[in-house]
């Protein structure tokens, strides 16, 4: 008879209602996996409140170094989230909230808002006993709400119902949230989110528009909010990424983002790593996931054991992926920018006939781009094909006219180069021509410069405590951003 302890570690340990009826291995197996579970968050814990002290210290401690005003700002509030995220995330392992300084007794909101009273009551006020119950009072919780420009507050008022005869008390259960007690609202915690990574609104900036709204609500309490919302996505998250590892072909890019390190008073490169459902698919999804550097091994993490078509540039992290089975499109986009500089510094006479022929080729993905794959396929035979063909035979000639070492060589060797990757297209209706879509994706990080993440948060990841980066799942009606 096998025992399972735990189906996650993230759930409360539970032990079989029948431990008397057990055998003696079987407990003996119980015993070995509750020791080990109690092992596992106990180290977890460890973690979480060493990480927890450093950020603290970094937070509250006197620095000696000193930051530039507007990387200050970001790095306090990417600080706040953190610790936000470490505290949460410390609550579900231990089942208590963590021990630390009692929290200031909460302001009431302002009586001037507009407020719109929800009630919940029981459904049925009739007692077990047969009586009817009389109503002795209510329960008020107020949740701060707002819509672009307007502050409202909902009043979940939950009426106590009694009985008189067996004195029964009987009140509806208190509405599930987001952040439990805490005053904001799906919709308000939505718009921050959104306006942060999605419209690029650093928190001390959202805490400006509120204010002008009528209530600012301070940076680190909206940087708070950030940082539990990491948490409580993180499924949605985790299954936006097992729902995209189903696909067949998938598109990957990365860019670089600052990483704020305090200890050194400056920033480093990091990367913000991308992954889309292919272009030609209905389901839009993106995630992004952030990394201290651009090693190739990030992506062979993030794809595991998946197998299928990648879309990417030449970059030499995908080479090991390549190499383990995953099948290497190219992107024509990426040849067609090569002759592109040289026709904008006028240093080639064959880049205009280059660009030419590549237009005629995005002239037909242009066409087909409403029919299924098997369609765009069969046409791509028929008309791309040939193209390509005469394309190849006549950049083998120009090159063999060309000096080594020139401009225009070196566009006709990255096309011949990739020459594989690039006409991989024509042999699967599921594959687009280029990378544009998930390059589309991840070019708005370049608009924002709050996408900072502090050093700290690095070994957290290296740990393999999780912290989601924002993910974006399009529909083709609605645009959802998550952090």
């Amino acid at each position: 008879m096998a025992v399972s302890l735990l189906r996650r570690h993230d759930q409360v340990m539970a032990l079989p209602t029948n431990l008397h009826a057990l055998e003696a291995d079987t407990l003996r197996q119980l015993l070995i996996a509750q020791d080990r579970e109690l092992i596992w968050r106990q180290a977890k814990i460890d973690q979480l409140t060493h990480e927890l002290s450093l950020h603290k210290r970094w937070r509250f401690g006197v620095k000696t170094e000193r930051l530039p005003v507007e990387q200050a700002q970001l790095f306090e509030e990417t600080v706040e989230a953190d610790l936000a995220a470490m505290t949460e995330e410390l609550e579900q392992l231990s089942g208590k909230p963590s021990e630390g300084k009692r929290k200031a007794k909460r302001k009431p909101l302002p009586p001037e808002l507009p407020r719109t009273e929800i009630r919940h009551e029981p459904e049925s006020t009739t007692c077990a006993c047969g009586c009817q119950m009389k109503r002795i009072g209510e329960d008020v919780a107020e949740k701060l709400d707002y819509t672009p420009g307007t502050f409202s507050v909902e009043r979940h008022i939950r009426g106590k119902w009694v009985c008189q005869d067996c004195e029964t008390l009987v009140q509806a259960p208190v509405p599930a949230h987001v952040i439990d007690k805490g005053i904001p609202t799906a919709g308000l915690l939505a718009q921050v989110l959104v306006a942060k990574y999605q419209d690029h609104l650093p928190l001390y900036r959202q805490e400006g528009i509120f204010g002008r709204a009528g209530l600012a609500i301070p940076q680190s309490t909206l940087a708070q909010w950030v940082g539990q919302m990491g948490v409580r996505l993180q499924p949605l998250v985790d299954a936006l990424k097992e729902e995209l590892l189903t696909f067949p072909v998938l598109h990957a890019d990365e860019t670089p983002v600052a990483m704020l390190d305090p200890g050194a008073g400056k920033t480093h490169r990091a990367y913000l790593w991308s992954y889309s459902i292919g272009a030609h698919d209905p389901v839009r999804a993106v995630i992004y996931d952030f990394a201290d550097s651009r090693a190739g091994q990030h992506a062979r993490d993030f794809l595991g054991d998946w197998r299928g078509t990648l879309v990417c540039d030449d970059y030499s992290g995908y080479k090991a992926l390549i190499a383990q089975g995953v099948t290497e499109a190219g992107c024509m986009a990426h040849a067609r920018r090569k002759f592109f500089e040289l026709q904008e510094h006028g240093q080639s006479q064959i880049a205009g006939e280059a660009l030419a022929r590549i237009a005629a080729l995005y002239a037909i993905e242009q066409e087909v781009r409403e029919l299924d794959a098997e369609a765009r396929q069969a046409l791509r035979e028929s008309r791309a094909k040939p193209l390509l063909e005469d394309f190849k035979t006549w950049l083998l000639a120009c090159r063999g006219q060309i000096p080594n070492g020139s401009s225009s060589a070196k566009a006709i060797d990255y096309t011949l180069k990739r020459w594989a990757a690039l006409t991989h297209y024509l042999t699967d209706g599921r594959v687009p021509i280029d990378n544009n879509w998930i390059e589309n994706q991840i070019r708005p990080i370049a608009i924002g410069r709050n996408y900072v993440q502090s050093a700290i948060m690095l070994s957290r990841r290296r740990r393999g405590l999780k912290w989601p980066w924002p993910t974006r799942l399009q529909a083709p009606v609605a645009d959802l951003a998550c952090a």
